[in-house]
């Protein structure tokens, strides 16, 4: 087969469902009848490695079907043309768009498994990802030791080549360069070669002590198949292996496939109107909070002026960047009965309020869980008299709940009741404590309207019920409430991640999720110099996986020497210097993040489940799912879903392809669309 019949061949698929979706019609004619079938779904021949696993990981974030084959699963099936392709109503089947191997040929040259695998991809023109292997001819490249190089990559420059845009990589800009984050460890391993004939370089580098570029990424084309042959190792969290995710993905599947992958950002700012605690860097606890034992006066407490409101509607602005305001009106009011009876600050939010989004923060931020007996360190819940434990009311909840909300209307601030961010996201379960929700809690949500509501991701990652309510679980960032300066959050840095030999709390040493600081940081200039490109090292990495899981700070944040900005600069500006303009970052409200964070779960159970048929034949594709179940599909440009009448575009643009989450049209048992 040449490569212009395979690209014809495989340039479509239709997708149908119990709540069906079909991708177009088929050649005219006879040649219809004769096309194969081609199931969606990708075969995964695992053996334990990173690589294989940072792509397993790619598929499952983006909600693609696959079967994996481990090769250390002594009673794994074996590769057999019946396992790989079969005949459906007398149409030849391949059960798999695509493979996926750890190299070129796991099975062995020659071996009947390896065979079996050439041939099934020969026949239906299914392409291979060759996860991670060596430079040599057998996969198109010249040996390192003619012209090319190996060695630590960490550090290096690479680019996406010509033709590398015009095909699955188009959504970078051109240039990245590989995480080099200890200069003691070797991160990154790999090999820089000159291609041979039939080789397409995808992503390429300058080679190291020598001349000309040399490939990491390309398309092997040869024998009547297609490999892609990645030549440097990885995993899945490293920001390389990342960035070219999407690409490998879709160079994979063709550019059509079930599940879909954006690039999200949100920044939730808690606290707003309210002030905030300030670190006590003398005492190395903050003042007014429950831990903080010992004499002392309280220091200022952080709160944002009018001038600090006026510059965050610049910045949003100027970076084109919406936040999310989430208020205590309460804490304001209060505020303002401090001080004169007059408050600039929520004069200057109101005043631009159409210029943000706002989260009703509850009405003064009380803890709303437990009752708290703060007579220990730490903390413990109060008990009723019969030994109970003792709950905030659900008429108190509601009551925060419902006059912060009434604030805001009444101050003219488009704010959704559906949506709840809880002080300290309490009322939640809050471990050790509290070991389960206040009871009382989900009634109070439902008494208001709300069906979303904000939780620790550290400490619940996984969307959840709350009663009729779901929870939004968000990212918490090492910016500090109690910090607003960049020395004092230096300082406080040190405490949580220096030794107590080094004069820490030692809290890094303890912990074994966390790693000590190899010394402290100067308060001076450690919070510029470290912390902000680690913090937004860690967000971007959210960012670029598929994570629509907002991030959260402080009102403290924005006063003062405003330090989030820094990070979330570097964030803003490491992004557009990586991506297109075809592939924007996504900031979506808590609501399309809660029902974003829906529909993928139900989809995965209805995968997981086997309930998901999907499959093309010629441009058409078909996906039987349950009724009711959003699908997620990506297309290619151009794709038009059928109506009972006509066509109507399908999906949204991002990164040069077509998707959303569908569902059939009015009176159809299958969603349709027409690939171009």
């Amino acid at each position: 087969m040449t490569h212009r019949a395979y690209r014809w061949r495989c340039a479509a698929a239709v997708l149908t469902a119990v709540g069906a979706m079909t991708l177009g019609p088929g050649a005219p004619g006879a040649a219809a009848a004769v096309e194969p079938r081609v199931d969606l779904r990708v075969l995964v021949v695992d053996d334990g490695g990173s690589a294989v696993g940072a792509i397993v990981a790619q598929l499952r974030s983006t909600g693609i079907p696959y079967t994996t084959v481990d090769l250390n699963d002594s009673a794994r099936p074996a590769l057999t043309a019946g396992f790989l392709s079969d005949t459906v109503g007398g149409r030849p089947r391949a059960k798999f768009q695509g493979v996926v191997l750890p190299n070129e040929a796991p099975f062995g040259a020659g071996s009947a498994e390896q065979t079996a695998l050439e041939t099934f991809e020969r026949t239906f023109g299914v392409p291979q990802v060759d996860a991670y292997t060596w430079a040599h001819p057998g996969v198109g490249l010249d040996y390192t030791s003619e012209g090319g190089w190996a060695g630590s990559l960490d550090g290096r420059e690479a680019a996406v080549t010509a033709a590398g845009k015009s095909s699955a990589f188009g959504y970078l800009d051109g240039a990245f360069a590989f995480e080099d984050n200890s200069p003691a460890v070797q991160e990154s391993y790999g090999y820089v070669a000159r291609p041979r004939t039939g080789f397409t370089s995808y992503v390429d580098l300058p080679v190291p002590e020598g001349s000309g570029r040399g490939s990491l990424v390309g398309e092997y084309a040869h024998d009547g198949r297609r490999e892609l042959v990645v030549t440097f190792a990885y995993n899945q969290h490293q920001r390389q292996f990342r960035l070219l995710a999407r690409g490998i993905v879709e160079w994979l599947t063709q550019g059509v496939h079930l599940g879909q992958d954006r690039n999200y950002l949100a920044v939730h700012v808690d606290d707003v109107l309210a002030p905030d605690a300030r670190w006590d860097t003398e005492r190395n606890c903050t003042p007014g909070d429950i831990d903080c034992v010992g004499g002392g006066e309280e220091t200022d407490p952080i709160r944002m002026t009018a001038e600090d409101a006026a510059y965050a509607a610049q910045w949003q602005r100027e970076q084109g960047f919406t936040l999310d305001m989430v208020y205590n009106a309460g804490s304001g009011e209060e505020w303002k009965s401090e001080h004169g009876g007059t408050d600039p600050l929520a004069t200057r939010l109101v005043a631009d309020r159409a210029q943000y989004r706002w989260i009703n923060h509850t009405w003064t931020h009380p803890f709303l869980g437990c009752v708290q007996d703060t007579s220990t360190v730490p903390w413990t819940c109060a008990k009723n008299a019969d030994g109970s434990v003792k709950y905030m009311s659900r008429s108190e909840i509601s009551q925060q709940i419902r006059d912060n909300h009434n604030w805001a209307v009444g101050k003219g601030i488009q704010v959704d009741r559906t949506e709840l961010v809880t002080g300290e996201h309490s009322g939640l379960k809050t471990l050790p404590q509290q070991p389960a929700d206040n009871p009382n809690l989900a009634g109070a949500l439902a008494d208001n309207g709300v069906k979303w509501t904000a939780s620790d991701n550290s400490r619940e990652p996984e969307q959840r019920a709350v009663g009729n309510a779901l929870t939004v679980p968000r990212h918490p960032m090492n910016v500090y409430y109690n910090t607003g300066t960049a020395a004092e959050m230096a300082d406080e840095y040190n405490w949580i991640y220096t030794s107590a030999e080094d004069g820490g709390s030692g809290i890094c040493s303890a912990n074994p999720a966390s790693t000590c600081l190899d010394e402290p940081l100067d308060v001076a200039t450690g919070y510029a110099e470290y912390i902000v490109p680690q913090e937004a090292r860690i967000a971007l990495g959210h960012v670029i996986s598929n994570d629509p899981r907002p991030h959260y700070v402080h009102q403290s944040n924005l006063a003062e020497e405003r330090i989030l900005y820094p990070v979330l600069n570097r964030i803003l500006g490491d992004y557009r210097g990586l991506f297109a303009d075809n592939t924007p970052v996504q900031n979506l409200s808590q609501k399309a993040i809660g029902t974003e964070l829906q529909r993928r779960e139900a989809w995965r159970k209805a995968v997981a489940n086997n309930k998901v048929t999907a499959y093309r034949i010629g441009r058409t594709v078909t996906v039987s799912a349950p009724s009711g179940t959003q699908i997620p599909v990506t297309a290619p440009e151009g794709t038009r879903q059928q109506q009972l009448l006509g066509t109507t575009s399908f999906g949204t643009s991002y990164a040069g392809k077509r998707s959303a989450w569908a569902a059939p049209g009015l009176l159809q048992s299958a969603l349709t669309l027409n690939l171009p």
